[in-house]
């Protein structure tokens, strides 16, 4: 069934609401909080460490354990299994074990009759430290050797010699910050005892299975005792697919040893304090080109600070490293990539996955050339995009669905972009204060887990003898309209309206060993598994009625009024009912594993990805040079989800993903101290976006093509690939900010997040000596 041109066939509109808008708007819809607390539920609270890197000498809990409404206190000895929370590597801890290597560490656990009461008592302990060096920057991580892995290299070419023969050269370097997922539901989990030792989690996370799983390790428990559940997330980004192991184990903790139920929710400043970030990554370049703008060669340095454990680091920056080229050829190149280890809360996915830190380098590297040329930018991208005889990746993928140059040419065009850059020329030069500038830039962003085991998806379709039909997959919702989707997949193959399939929880006791939902891919293997599910279902269906109307079962037929066996006409319940009557399972499972992709890591060669999603869009900005500030005035985006399944749905996702990008480039700003201690820990101190942030003018259109690969309805991903869009507004800061040069041929050093300090700084570099 993997390889069929799935397409909708029964007539159903795709347009349809989110399916808990209603629930949602009208207070409804209930998440993990909501759920009626029973009187003897515990609250929980970490014990967190005040120190960077330290041996832990001596914890007096005493005071902890006499405090108010404090039931029981736990530490590294307490549990019976394996005191690891890490994904992969299994190097990251639940309580520290003799040692902390990040300020805010989780040392001990605290059990008490309130939230508050355990949150006061987890400031109580007494710990003696006996400090060790520590490596909090990037700098001082490359200092000590500190790595999370060896140094990664990706080559093709020569790149020495063809830098050495390019007739100009230019170097650079700049930094760009990491960023809070800043979701509205902060990480949760209600765990309840079951009988036998067995246990039930309903946990805020992308990741149901891996919860499942770490949180039996940890326990010595078996997968099939632990049961996580997962309703709905209220936003998740990359957050929750690994970071929400840490408090899930903790409350499994506390309801296993003490048989009462506990819930972890956990405060906003310990939420930001604990859990991991976005990459920070530095950037040094060399690059050789033509009179054109042409790239003949390309030496780029990358590095990231990963934090105090592995995670999921490896898999990001390779993800860095995939996207360097972005829609550019880049004939001869050299891509190196250290991942730091640093003493700092271990740095996790976030939306991009690698892939924007990536884009981003070689987007400055872009511009750096055109101001260097005198010529526009986006001639100079043009110039370089992928196209006949110039379409393989660094990486030894062929990009055989090059979209790119037709999507720019029509978003130039219709955007008028070339005669807002000369009216925007004429204002930069009658207006001394207010500098504006605008940027199109695009997207080329590969849709598949880089990791290939990842790349496989269960659903399981039960169909009632009323012709009701419930649904259940391994994806989680976290507001990106997953179940809407996949509902409509199952209520397309049995052309009922989308009223009639009820979606279920995601449950780790009805879909087992399921992927994350990350990395843009929900939809293509959760709606294909359902897909099969359903198809499995039918073809039982159509088989029977055949039989039955003597007639071939070709000439079967689901339609919106109803089914057809040869002459005879029913309802689509009356011909369930038949086959229950006729005893014919209708409950099905299906499964998918997207074909055709393949990597060598060591090599670093291979088709790690099933597809690209494009996009491109133009930005338009005004920054204030006395102070600073700066305000996005235009938005229009091009945007590639080839036959979309809702396009409602993905014209949200793709307005949310660019204004979160939006928010990494300019307004989100992580600030650490010296020892590693984040200080921007709350809404006061951390600025995302706001409705005011968004452009009065932001339109979205829709490229009109579709997959030339099978996925479902021929659709591609939506999640992540426009959030690199928002590149465009770094872009047009950059180019506002060159308006200010009195020859407007200079490259300022402007880091990211664009702040209005570092805006104003990299005006500063224009002033005379």
């Amino acid at each position: 069934m993997a390889e069929r041109d799935h397409t909708w066939s029964a007539g159903l509109k795709p347009d349809n609401p989110h399916d808990s808008a209603h629930l949602h708007v009208t207070g409804l819809a209930r998440y993990a909080d909501d759920a009626p607390e029973p009187s003897d539920m515990l609250h929980l609270a970490f014990g967190q460490a005040s120190e960077t890197s330290a041996r832990i000498v001596s914890m007096d809990l005493s005071a902890v354990r006499a405090a108010e409404g404090v039931v029981a206190v736990f530490t590294a000895a307490d549990i019976p299994g394996e005191n690891n929370t890490g994904p992969v590597r299994h190097d990251e801890t639940m309580l520290a074990d003799g040692e902390v290597v990040f300020p805010g560490q989780p040392l001990f656990l605290v059990a008490a009759t309130s939230q508050r009461s355990a949150r006061k008592a987890a400031r109580l302990g007494k710990v003696v430290y006996e400090k060790r060096p520590a490596a909090v920057s990037i700098a001082e991580a490359r200092k000590a050797g500190s790595r999370i892995e060896e140094t990664q290299r990706m080559a093709r070419g020569d790149c020495a010699a063809a830098l050495a023969a390019a007739p100009q050269r230019i170097s650079g370097e700049f930094a760009m910050g990491g960023q809070d997922h800043f979701y509205l539901e902060g990480h949760i989990c209600v765990a309840t005892p079951g009988e036998d030792g067995q246990l039930h989690l309903l946990c805020s996370t992308q990741h149901p299975s891996e919860v499942q799983h770490l949180v039996a390790n940890l326990l010595n428990l078996s997968s099939a005792d632990v049961t996580v559940e997962v309703r709905r997330l209220g936003g998740g980004f990359g957050g929750k697919e690994t970071q929400a192991t840490g408090f899930a184990a903790a409350a499994a903790l506390v309801a296993a040893k003490t048989g009462r139920p506990a819930k972890f929710r956990v405060d906003r400043d310990d939420d930001m304090i604990l859990t991991g970030k976005r990459h920070e990554f530095e950037v040094a370049y060399q690059v050789g080109f033509d009179a054109a703008g042409q790239i003949l060669a390309l030496s780029l340095h990358l590095a990231s600070r990963c934090g105090a454990s592995q995670d999921l680091s490896p898999a990001i920056n390779d993800r860095a490293m995939f996207h360097v080229d972005n829609c550019y050829f880049l004939p001869d190149v050299e891509i190196v990539s250290e991942r730091l280890k640093t003493n700092t809360v271990s740095a996790t996915a976030f939306r991009g996955f690698g892939g924007p830190q990536g884009m981003l380098a070689i987007e400055r590297i872009i511009d750096h050339v055109a101001i260097a040329l005198g010529k526009e930018p986006l001639e100079v991208r043009v110039a370089n995009l992928y196209g006949p005889g110039r379409d393989v990746t660094p990486y030894g993928m062929m990009v055989s669905d090059n979209i790119a140059p037709a999507l720019i040419a029509r978003l130039r065009s219709d955007t008028n972009y070339d005669a807002r850059v000369r009216a925007i020329e004429v204002s930069n030069a009658a207006s001394p204060v207010i500098k504006r500038g605008i940027a199109l830039t695009p997207v080329k962003f590969g849709i598949s887990f880089t990791t290939t085991h990842l790349n496989q998806a269960g659903a399981l379709v039960h169909l009632y003898a009323d012709g009701s039909i419930q649904l259940n997959h391994g994806g989680t919702e976290m507001g990106q309209g997953l179940y809407v989707k996949v509902a409509q997949i199952v209520a397309d193959v049995f052309a009922v309206p989308l009223t009639q399939v009820r979606v279920t929880a995601t449950r780790t006791d009805k879909v087992p060993n399921t992927s994350a939902t990350a990395a843009s891919s929900g939809a293509d293997l959760n709606g294909m598994a359902a897909h099969n599910a359903a198809m499995t279902i039918r073809e039982r269906l159509a088989a029977f009625l055949a039989r039955l109307y003597g007639c071939r079962q070709g000439d079967v037929a689901f339609s919106l009024e109803g089914v057809t066996a040869g002459e005879e006409r029913m309802t689509f319940a009356e011909a369930a009912r038949k086959a229950h009557i006729g005893r014919i399972s209708l409950s099905a499972t299906g499964f998918y594993a997207t074909p055709g992709i393949q990597y060598d890591r060591a090599a670093h060669r291979g088709r790690p990805f099933y597809y690209f999603a494009y996009g491109a869009a133009v930005s338009e900005v005004a920054i204030d040079t006395l102070t600073g500030e700066h305000r996005v005035l235009a938005v229009d985006i091009l945007h590639d989800v080839g036959r979309s399944l809702n396009p409602l749905i993905d014209k949200g996702q793709i307005e949310g993903g660019f204004l979160q990008g939006q928010g990494w480039l300019t307004t989100e700003d992580l600030v650490f101290d010296h020892e590693g201690r984040l200080l921007t820990h709350s809404p006061a101190t951390y600025k995302i976006p706001t409705a005011s942030d968004r452009a009065k003018h932001f339109v979205v259109n829709l490229w009109d093509g579709e997959n030339i690969e099978p996925t479902i309805n021929r659709s591609k991903a939506v999640g992540e690939p426009p959030f690199m869009l928002a590149i465009s507004v770094f872009s047009a800061l950059n180019r506002a900010i060159a308006a200010a040069a009195p020859d407007g041929r200079e490259m300022a050093q402007l880091d990211a997040p664009a702040t209005p300090e570092r805006v104003m700084a990299a005006i500063a570099q224009f002033a005379s000596p």
